[in-house]
């Protein structure tokens, strides 16, 4: 299971995902804030529907891991982790809009939430390599 290379690249996947509940996405003032002068930093547990993504795309990437038996499920799941991913970072982009364009950024920790569907997009390729492998041994038999 460990020697697979998606495995690795799903684990940090999921790793990723649970460090983006820590690290901030995007900081800056707020639009219509009370408190202008207050810089915020918009985490992955800003928003629960953000958190309810992030953490759903983390589990779902996690538990990809342990379907190494059946790679067809295994591809068809983490296409599924995929998509979760790309609405999370959606959701980002939504929530970062409730900002101040002027007084507010990115940051460096940004990569983390972004790196998330590159890693699982090379575990499909390592799983759909898998695949092709197994296929073209049973073709020779």
């Amino acid at each position: 299971m460990i020697q697979r290379i998606q495995t690795v690249f799903l684990l940090i996947a999921s790793t990723l995902g649970i460090l983006s509940l820590k690290t901030s996405f995007y900081a800056g003032h707020r639009l219509n804030d009370a408190i202008p002068k207050e810089v915020i930093n918009m985490t992955a547990s800003y928003n629960i529907l953000l958190t309810t993504f992030t953490v759903a795309t983390a589990t779902v990437a996690l538990l990809t891991i342990f379907l190494f038996k059946n790679r067809k499920l295994q591809m068809k799941i983490a296409i599924t982790s995929l998509v979760l991913s790309f609405i999370t970072l959606l959701l980002y982009y939504w929530q970062s809009k409730s900002f101040d364009a002027n007084e507010s950024s990115l940051t460096l920790t940004a990569i983390i939430p972004m790196a998330i569907p590159v890693m699982i997009i090379l575990a499909i390729r390592g799983i759909y390599k898998d695949e092709k492998l197994i296929k073209s041994v049973d073709r020779l038999r």
